[in-house]
């Protein structure tokens, strides 16, 4: 096989994450091809070569997977990479996912464990809280589009006037916004030149109180008169009620959404979200679960698994909003979270206290710094880490402390693979794991584990915990 070749081929499997695994009739190796379906016959291009291992890329889908059941429910399905499984019935995507989690665990979990599936987002369709949204064009010189990018495309832009996972309300606003600047014909920015104007378009809205933020990202090389875009959001026919539009400058070379400067065009620079009875104050660029029911889904299994933590302290490490703290506080003596992002522990101090918890503390600063500073030790701890997992000089102070119970929230299972190595080794073993589908038609998914300090479970012990629940 040599770069640039095109074959025909049929995928095999797909490993985590939307890894096809491609047999090509007469070629003894396997290729790797993204973006496809488990049965498909596809044509690819090889487009890599390591080490001997061949990756393709997929130029066309010669047949369908016995998979595929479902027509696509959106029009730029599949050329958008957001809903890669949406063909497939939901009970066989988080089959699919499930089976992918296990395998790995399986490789990387010394003894048994009891591996209890995959829970189900309770929403399947218009489950995003969040979206970013992008200005630019379809094709080259083609007219303003807003939207996602094109699969495998840096710079082509579909128009996402139809997305299934957003609520209704998004769209609509997603159109206005659009239509309101197509008609002026202001340019956007176009990242080789570093010119134009729109960048993106940022709404978060609260699934439980329907409340939505409107956030329009630009540069400052043009300037509008924005109130007329604002009178024509606030004049929606909407199920939920727009708080806030916000006017984020982003001046940034590199293609990120950040601010710069923000003016307030209408209300409030926040919104409010609910999750398990109690009230999260959102900002523009806070970090949330971006599914509110299925983290609802999440949190109630954190709580099941970290069991009775009557009169114990608990560390909540890479707390974000300090969500995960909150829902265990009511049941716990204390909780303390660390978080690197200043903006989010601020977050998590005024959310602890609107929901009147006066037992959690949140600290700013790196993990591995923080825990020497913090006099009160845990007797639980809870890992929510970023994807790439926990940093490995940070990891073995964690577990320096010895809890009896550590709950590893993680949302790409290679990472909590690769740190599970350490953990076991320091003697924890898994008693259990589970999968929550927060990314219904995408690939992601999260997974919960319970390590308990000690002797390996028999199946014995496993099957009575388990029945415990």
């Amino acid at each position: 096989m040599k770069k640039g070749q095109v074959y025909e081929g049929l995928i095999e499997k797909v490993e985590f994450p939307n890894k096809g695994i491609v047999s090509v009739e007469g070629e003894e190796k396997k290729v790797i091809v993204k973006n496809g379906i488990s049965g498909q016959k596809i044509k690819f291009v090889i487009n890599k070569m390591r080490k001997g291992k061949a990756e393709g890329r997929l130029l066309e889908v010669l047949e369908k997977s016995p998979l595929e059941q479902r027509d696509p429910v959106c029009s730029i399905f599949p050329d958008c990479g957001g809903c890669m499984y949406q063909t497939m019935p939901y009970e066989e995507q988080m089959k699919m996912k499930g089976q992918q989690v296990k395998e790995i665990l399986d490789a990387a979990i010394d003894g048994d464990y009891g591996f209890e599936g995959v829970k189900a987002s309770p929403k399947e369709f218009a489950y995003r809280n969040k979206m970013e949204f992008s200005f630019g064009d379809e094709y080259k010189d083609g007219p303003l589009s807003l939207g996602l990018h094109k699969k495998g495309s840096t710079y082509d832009v579909l128009t996402a006037s139809d997305c299934k996972l957003v609520h209704e309300d998004m769209t609509k606003i997603l159109n206005c916004v659009l239509e309101y600047f197509k008609e002026k014909n202001v340019s956007y920015y176009k990242k080789m030149q570093h010119v134009g104007y729109l960048r993106h378009l940022l709404l978060r809205r609260g699934d439980v109180t329907g409340e939505i933020l409107v956030n329009l990202v630009t540069t400052t090389q043009e300037e509008y008169d924005l109130q007329p875009l604002v009178e024509a959001l606030l004049a929606l026919q909407l199920e939920g009620k727009i708080v806030g539009i916000l006017h984020i400058l982003n001046d940034s070379l590199s293609d990120v959404v950040q601010s710069d400067g923000t003016r307030i065009l209408y209300g409030q620079d926040f919104f409010y979200e609910k999750l398990l009875g109690m009230e999260f104050k959102i900002t523009p660029f806070s970090f949330f679960q971006p599914n509110s029911r299925a983290a609802e889904v999440l949190y109630s299994t954190v709580r099941e698994y970290i069991g009775d933590i009557d009169n114990m302290t608990v560390y909540d490490l890479f707390s974000g909003t300090g969500t995960i703290g909150q829902v265990l506080a009511p049941v716990a003596k204390e909780v303390i979270g660390v978080e690197i992002i200043e903006e989010a522990v601020e977050a998590a101090k005024e959310n602890a206290a609107h929901n009147g918890l006066d037992n959690c503390k949140f600290i700013a600063g790196d993990v591995f710094k923080v825990l020497d500073e913090i006099e009160e030790k845990p007797d639980v701890i809870v890992l929510d880490p970023p994807r790439d997992g926990i940093h490995p000089k940070a990891l073995p102070k964690i577990l320096d402390y010895g809890v009896e119970r550590i709950v590893y929230i993680s949302c790409k299972v290679t990472s909590l693979a690769r740190d599970l190595e350490m953990i076991q080794a320091r003697g924890y073993k898994v008693v259990k794991a589970v999968c929550i589908d927060q990314f219904c038609q995408g690939v992601h998914i999260e997974t919960v584990i319970l390590l308990q300090k000690g002797g390996n479970p028999s199946h014995q012990q496993i099957a009575e915990m388990l029945n415990q629940q």
